[in-house]
């Protein structure tokens, strides 16, 4: 036993099962901040509309989203949707709710990218005969990337500990698993402690190579 009831050869037995979790852990938090990303994408460009049939509803779904409890968008997504006639199991479900969520905040990670590049450039692409679209995909958003790649890093960092919450719709990701431990052996301090020694193994080297990248970038700039 060391220090604080944690039990070594314990943590040793449970690694394999906690593993199994951190690998379901990773699966919905990749899932989910690439499809985050789309509607981010999207909902952001809508957000800097001049047309209100874009900005309004982009809009009302970044408050609403960043302004409500995931725990509770999770609920609604799992248990609300049924009785609307969309059964969803609870990997898909946990990933539409973790989805929906990142979206709303990397929505506004990229309108603030968006927004750092001058409208000169803008202007000077309108000038070249390219359409709004074009100007977007190939002069605007390829620097705008550049520019939000950290944020998106650390959003991703931020998904992969708010995944944990899936656990209430019995997803059996890192955490869920070191309960199961938990109500097996009625040992609180191996398990939960073996949990978060797990995800700091994981962020470390994610928040890690974020900050690499932004050092890199500004050696360059």
């Amino acid at each position: 036993m060391v220090g604080l009831g944690f039990q070594f050869d314990l943590f040793v037995r449970i690694l394999p099962e906690l593993l199994r979790g951190a690998s379901i852990t990773i699966q919905l938090t990749a899932f989910s901040v690439a499809i985050g990303t789309l509607i981010g994408l999207f909902m952001g460009m809508a957000r800097i509309s001049r047309y209100k049939i874009f900005h309004i509803p982009s809009t009302l779904y970044v408050e609403v989203i960043r302004g409500t409890p995931l725990l509770v968008q999770i609920m609604i997504v799992y248990y609300g949707l049924p009785s609307l006639g969309l059964n969803l199991n609870q990997f898909t479900s946990g990933i539409l709710a973790l989805s929906i969520n990142s979206g709303a905040y990397i929505a506004e990670i990229f309108k603030a990218g968006i927004k750092s590049i001058k409208k000169g450039q803008t202007e000077a692409s309108m000038s070249l005969g390219l359409n709004y679209m074009q100007t977007m995909r190939y002069v605007i958003l390829p620097q705008a990337t550049r520019n939000i790649l950290p944020a998106l890093g650390n959003e991703f960092i931020a998904l992969l500990k708010d995944s944990s919450l899936v656990s209430v719709i019995a997803i059996s990701e890192l955490l869920r698993r070191g309960m199961i431990v938990y109500s097996r052996t009625y040992d609180a301090w191996t398990p939960l402690l073996g949990v978060g020694l797990i995800y700091l193994c994981i962020t470390i080297p994610l928040s890690r190579a974020v900050n690499y990248i932004e050092k890199r970038w500004e050696i360059h700039d």
